[in-house]
Order: C-alpha cells, then sequence, then structure tokens
C-alpha cells in the first residue's frame, strides 16, 4: 500500500481554481476581506508548532526532504558568529517586528490578483502566464501559496534584470522563460510566500521554496525571481540558495502627527516653506480642487477620467501601458473600500488624478496622470495629499511607488527593498552573485547619503 503524502504541491493555471476565502487565508491571515473591500480584523494567532521536515508531491513527482535544521554558515553569505543571529534566527525577529508581515496588503489578496487575470491583463498572451504554487494537505486544504508566473520578458518588474538577460543569451544561453512570483505591474513591498495560520510559517514558506526550484526544472525556465518581498522573507530564501538583491524606495512615515500642519512644523524652516509655496503654486490659489473618492463615491465616470489620465502617463513612460479599462471596473467593484482616488478639478472639469490602494496601516500610491500641466500638480495630489489623508485616517505609512528622490524633499525617506533570485546555469549564477555583491553596497551607500539630506530637523 502506498502510504500518502502528508502535503502535496498544486501548479494552478488560474486563481479561478481556488476560493477566495482559501486564498486569503494564506495571504492575509490575520484579516478577513468581504465583499467590495470592506476589511476585517481577525487577529488570530499562528499555532506554537515546531518546523518539522515533510516530503510533499508536485503532479509530476516528489520534492525532496526538507532540512529540519537551520541554514548552516555555509549556505549563507553571512556567517553567524558568537552571539550573532543565524540568518533564520534574523528572520523570525524581523518578521515579529515588521508590520509588513501582519498587515493588509490589498495586492495580494485574491480579489486584486484575480482582477488582473479576468480583465487580461495577465496571461499567456501578455507574457505573464499564471502558474501560482499551492501546498495543500492531505486533505486538500491549502495551507501555503505564491503567486508565480512564467515570464516570456522582464517588463512590469521594476527590478530590472535585462543586462543578465543580454549577457546570458549572448553567450548562447536562454535566458526566457523564466518564473517570476511577484504582484504583476506593482512595485510594491509584500509577502510572497503565503502560508496559513495552520501551518508553522518557516515550514510553509521553506516547502514553497523548494516547490518553484521543483517548478523550475520541470517547466525548463532559467530562474525564479521573488521581487518586493519581506526582508524576513528575503533572509529565509537566503538560506535556501536564492540570491539577495536590493534597492530603495520612498516612504513617509506617520510619526503620530495630529495633522499636515504638524507634519509640515516637523521640517526645516526651509523645507517647511518651500512644501507650503508649492502646495498654494499647485492649486492656483484655489482655483484647482481636490477630492478624495473611496467605496461607492466612485462612479464609472470618475473611472473614465482616471483611465484617460493612466493612458496619457502611460503612454509617454513606457510605450503600451498594462491595465485595460476592464481592470479598473472590476477593481472598483471587487475593492471599491480599498481604493482611494485622488482627483483635481479646474473649472467644473477632471484634469489630473492618482490611484491609492488602502492596506490596513499603510496608503500603497500607484498611478497618476493628467491632461492639463500644472506646476507642482503632481507632488501635490501624489504625496501631499497622499500624505493628509494617511495623518486623518490613522495610517502609519505612505508608500509611494518606485524611483523619484525628489520625494526626500517632501518628507519621504529612502527605505530598502528587498528581492530573492534562483539561478539555474552555474555560471551565469557565478556572474549576478558577484554584481550583486557590489550593488548590495552601493545602494546602501546610496541611501545613507540620500538619508543624510532629509528635510526634517531632527534626524
Amino acid at each position: 500500500m502506498t502510504e500518502k503524502p502528508e502535503h502535496i504541491i498544486r501548479v494552478l493555471s488560474t486563481l479561478g481554481d481556488i476560493s477566495a476565502a482559501s486564498w486569503d487565508r494564506m495571504a492575509n491571515p490575520h484579516w478577513t476581506l468581504h465583499e467590495g473591500g470592506r476589511l476585517e480584523s481577525t487577529h488570530e494567532a499562528a499555532p506554537d508548532r515546531a518546523a518539522s521536515g515533510s516530503k510533499i508531491t508536485s503532479p509530476t513527482g516528489t520534492l525532496s526532504d526538507l532540512a529540519e535544521s537551520d541554514c548552516k554558515a555555509g549556505d549563507s553569505t553571512r556567517e553567524a558568529t558568537g552571539n550573532t543571529p543565524t540568518p533564520l534566527e534574523s528572520a523570525h525577529q524581523e518578521a515579529e517586528s515588521d508590520p509588513e508581515e501582519t498587515a493588509f496588503n490589498p495586492f495580494i489578496s485574491h480579489a486584486f490578483l484575480r482582477t488582473l487575470e479576468d480583465a487580461g491583463c495577465v496571461s499567456a498572451r501578455t507574457g505573464w502566464m499564471p502558474r501560482h504554487l499551492v501546498l495543500e494537505d492531505s486533505a486538500g486544504t491549502p495551507l501555503a501559496a505564491c503567486p508565480c508566473y512564467v515570464k516570456s520578458h522582464s517588463q512590469g518588474e521594476y527590478v530590472f534584470d535585462y543586462g543578465w538577460a543580454d549577457a546570458f543569451e549572448r553567450a548562447g544561453g536562454r535566458y526566457y522563460p523564466k518564473l517570476q512570483v511577484s504582484v504583476p505591474f506593482t512595485p510594491a513591498t509584500g509577502r510572497r510566500l503565503l502560508v496559513s495560520p495552520d501551518l508553522d510559517i518557516e515550514t510553509g514558506r521553506r516547502i514553497l521554496a523548494a516547490g518553484l526550484h521543483e517548478l523550475c526544472a520541470q517547466l525548463g525556465t532559467s530562474s525564479v525571481h521573488l521581487t518586493f518581498l519581506t526582508k524576513a522573507e528575503a533572509r529565509l530564501l537566503e538560506c535556501e540558495n536564492f540570491l539577495l538583491r536590493t534597492d530603495r524606495q520612498f516612504h513617509w512615515v506617520n510619526r503620530g502627527y495630529a495633522d499636515f500642519d504638524d507634519f509640515l512644523s516637523s521640517l526645516s524652516s526651509r523645507k517647511r516653506k518651500a512644501v507650503k509655496r508649492e502646495r498654494r503654486e499647485a492649486l492656483q490659489e484655489g482655483e484647482i480642487t481636490i477630492e478624495w473618492l473611496t467605496g461607492d463615491a466612485i462612479t464609472e465616470d470618475h473611472w473614465d477620467a482616471f483611465y484617460a489620465f493612466y493612458m496619457d502617463t502611460g503612454s509617454r513612460k513606457w510605450g503600451r501601458p498594462y491595465l485595460n479599462r476592464t481592470f479598473f471596473s472590476l477593481l472598483g467593484e471587487r475593492l471599491r473600500e480599498r481604493v482611494l482616488l485622488v482627483m483635481a478639478k479646474r473649472e467644473g472639469r477632471y484634469i489630473a488624478g492618482a490611484l491609492n490602494m488602502i492596506g490596513s496601516d499603510t496608503l500603497y500610491g500607484r498611478y497618476w496622470g493628467c491632461t492639463e500641466d500644472h506646476p507642482f500638480l503632481h507632488f501635490e495630489v501624489c504625496y501631499h495629499q497622499a500624505i493628509d489623508y494617511a495623518i486623518r485616517h490613522g495610517l502609519s505609512r505612505v508608500e509611494a511607488g518606485a524611483q523619484g528622490a525628489h520625494k526626500l524633499a517632501r518628507g519621504y525617506l529612502a527605505h530598502t527593498t528587498w528581492s530573492a533570485h534562483w539561478i539555474a546555469h552555474a555560471g551565469l549564477r557565478h556572474a549576478v552573485e558577484d554584481f550583486l555583491e557590489d550593488e548590495r553596497r552601493a545602494v546602501a551607500e546610496e541611501q545613507e547619503l540620500l538619508n543624510e539630506h532629509a528635510p526634517y530637523k531632527h534626524r
């Protein structure tokens, strides 16, 4: 009699093959997401289970047994000495203290990821072929998962590996297809190895890492890339033979400000005056007005106006925008309570707008566009209004998206972002490893220099 495996990994070609409740229990285990995006905190504690090795089966074979011990010094680019925590001990500590590990993140919800698929933005045709990994127990209950895609290009990722692909293919290799574990078109940090409260988090993440190795081998892809993951996930994957990469974004942190003027009082006199001046000029002394729209207040007319802004920016920045009009209608239907549109109006007509997504403690700035150019209007709609909204609604931070050192003068500080990469070809892996070592050092030095020029009075 063949023993039934304790755990099985399934590969899903669409999120339609798993219920929203099952996926969200893994993606945001401390929260319940109701219809329309209404959010309820559950604060369900994970069971205190010791991590254990187990044998899991993929659709085509058995994956190797997982090691029960923490990763050894030789498995990591950092050696543990004396009382220095091991990488996995550090990962545990970071997970306990990092709100990105426990806060509700709208981008990894079933509703958001499924909307990308249903709108046709994510498909084999667009070069994002879903191959989501789901770990199940012997009864078929989902325990862990990751949003995974087979990619035929490197567009829409915001962690650039074009140089790696070019070098490998000039040397006779085949870089594409590759596996991408991410939220498509979304440079926002969040969990990528999703584990339900019914399974020890380290065990679940390590099984998923092994599953990604196996899927890479089965599909014959060159590599696996997990982008904008949490620091704790990155440290754990470092123990699973992934290479770590860092970059930086600009985030604003709420230090308990009572209102926007209270925030301004924390800036140096020169910076405070500059922000006040550009806000006045952006709104042209009241000629331009600002609206905050969320929930049922957002209509299809609003989406029509915003889509025109999005298309204008997308066409100028990257030629062909990634999202279509259907996506925004579905987003408004399924997650309207998690959407904030900041719309600028002049003479009764919308002229600019920014789309934000609302987490449990973070406001995520995503897209901006306009049909009229006005000085400083971009800064007002995207950055100052986001800070104002976060303060009024008790949010802890604003993540303003990729790039943009100009955000520093508006109170946004440089923060590290993480990605992890596993490369099958030994030669390419060695070259990338050397490159990443130098790049991490340069990113850290740049971030330190940037934050030395923060606009705050006391640092």
